[in-house]
């Protein structure tokens, strides 16, 4: 049932992006963190690769891969800076990705080359201070009027939304009520430079400090009606397919961070030395590494399988829940485990493993809550 090999192509770009990683990522990944700035030079470099348009055909100026290449490289990146990888995540997956598929000619023409390229960046505006795991629950408005549409309310903890190259935000609205009485949502591609558009200063967060998130407010933002993205109505159907499709990126996302703690350990492992030889010789370190490499090879295994099956066109809702669900523990507990073992070094910030525990806290909130991973699989279980 499980096939989580990679072709001869795949596995090529996973090494070359594993060297970028070594060689380039990690190298700034402290300073950048500490300072908490944005890496432009990193996130231009990714661009030159091709990586923004991993998933996109080449017709449209992508690299011709698929969604499973794009999360071998999430995984890879993840492994030695979360926040780059979340800047590629969120840039494609939610980003890009709503365009592609759902946008008309018109606006695939407008929006989706620069994306593709790295060269502009788009932001998803779904959260609101009272609409996290209750989407549903959100209050930005869209109203018609004339020939186009007047935006108000604010949305939060969005990514990539405050940056240089930040040229788009995805923004889903509530425009009306439904014959059955419930708010109809639609969505928008509105302009990161238009009128009314705020972008309000970055929040102070524990980790994925390099990440670039901000609240944005819209105050009578005025779009036309070519900014409608999709059918009305269908805004909020086709904002939970793109959360389908982002877990398994967010499960790769983690992935990447479990095995950084995992490398990171063998490291520190055998070069720490206490009682006259290395603490890997302890069964009580071996042991504890070992786990962590089985929470990392289950979370690839189950992640790829999900993966496997949106590739094939087979529903994919369920492992993909159980994808994130489960990789996102093994990041959270691979980093708690591989701060023990790094005693109090550990707890230096300095060290990668300390970022990945600042860092991994996130994965069991993000692109929807533990709580809602398992609501969704009993779901699917007929629960």
């Amino acid at each position: 049932m499980f096939n989580t090999s990679l072709s001869e192509e795949v596995e090529e770009l996973r090494i070359q992006v594993a060297r970028f990683a070594d060689d380039v990522v990690a190298p700034v990944a402290a300073l950048h963190d500490e300072q908490k700035s944005f890496p432009y030079e990193v996130v231009t470099q990714m661009a030159q690769m091709g990586l923004f348009g991993l998933p996109f055909p080449e017709e449209l100026g992508g690299m011709g891969g698929d969604y499973l290449t794009l999360c071998v490289a999430l995984e890879e990146l993840a492994r030695v800076d979360q926040s780059v990888s979340i800047t590629l995540e969120a840039a494609v997956s939610l980003g890009a990705m709503p365009v592609y598929r759902f946008g008309n000619d018109e606006q695939k023409r407008r929006w989706l080359p620069d994306l593709i390229a790295g060269k502009a960046l788009g932001a998803f505006g779904l959260t609101e201070a009272g609409a996290g795991s209750d989407a549903g629950a959100l209050r930005t408005t869209a109203v018609h009027d004339g020939d186009g549409w007047i935006i108000n309310g604010t949305k939060e903890f969005i990514t990539n939304s405050g940056t240089t190259m930040t040229t788009l935000i995805t923004v889903l609205a509530v425009t009306g009520t439904t014959a059955v009485g419930r708010p109809e949502f639609t969505s928008f591609l509105v302009p990161a430079d238009a009128a009314g558009v705020q972008v309000q200063p970055a929040y102070n967060k524990v980790g994925w400090n390099a990440s670039d998130t901000h609240p944005i407010t819209f105050t009578d933002v005025r779009v036309g009606a070519d900014a409608l993205l999709g059918e009305r109505g269908r805004g909020y159907a086709n904002f939970l397919s793109i959360l389908d499709e982002g877990r398994i990126a967010i499960a790769a996302l983690a992935t990447g961070a479990a095995q950084g703690c995992v490398d990171e350990s063998v490291k520190y492992a055998n070069a720490r030395e206490a009682f006259g030889r290395p603490i890997s010789e302890f069964q009580s370190i071996s042991f504890m590494i070992a786990d962590m490499e089985a929470r990392a090879q289950v979370s690839r295994a189950m992640w790829r399988h999900a993966a496997s099956l949106m590739q094939r066109g087979l529903p994919f809702k369920k492992e993909a829940a159980i994808a994130k669900l489960t990789a996102a523990d093994a990041a959270m507990q691979n980093a708690r485990t591989a701060t023990q073992i790094h005693g109090g070094y550990g707890f230096m910030n300095e060290y990668p493993v300390a970022r990945h525990y600042r860092d991994s806290k996130i994965l069991e909130i993000g692109e929807g809550t533990n709580e809602v991973q398992r609501i969704l699989i009993a779901r699917e279980l007929g629960l």
